[in-house]
């Protein structure tokens, strides 16, 4: 599992690429909290999911736990770009109704 991220203008983008399962969800949580606290300008963030393989109940309380942390800081989040399998894992956890796809 790899997070890169791109900051462009107040929008952040995290790219996550690989597997993010119980093994790596730790580590991609603090990464991005270590992000999200430093960019304080930030007012948009994207989750970019083209380049993840697969992601189990673990990622999906990963994603919501980064929602909720910038929720209160009046920050939108969105999902761009998700993969076929992704896709199928979101849809059925219905996260769309929380983070809104792109």
């Amino acid at each position: 599992m790899r997070v890169k991220y791109d900051i462009l203008g107040d929008a952040l983008t995290l790219y996550l690429i690989g597997e993010l399962d119980e093994h790596y969800a730790k580590g991609a949580k603090d990464y991005i909290d270590a992000i999200i606290d430093k960019e304080n300008a930030i007012s948009v963030v994207i989750f970019e999911l083209s380049q993840l393989t697969f992601m189990d109940s673990t990622g999906i309380g990963m994603l919501l736990g980064r929602y909720k942390k910038l929720k209160k800081r009046n920050v939108r989040c969105y999902i761009a770009s998700p993969s076929q399998p992704i896709e199928k894992v979101l849809s059925l956890a219905a996260i769309y109704e929380v983070i809104p796809k792109m």
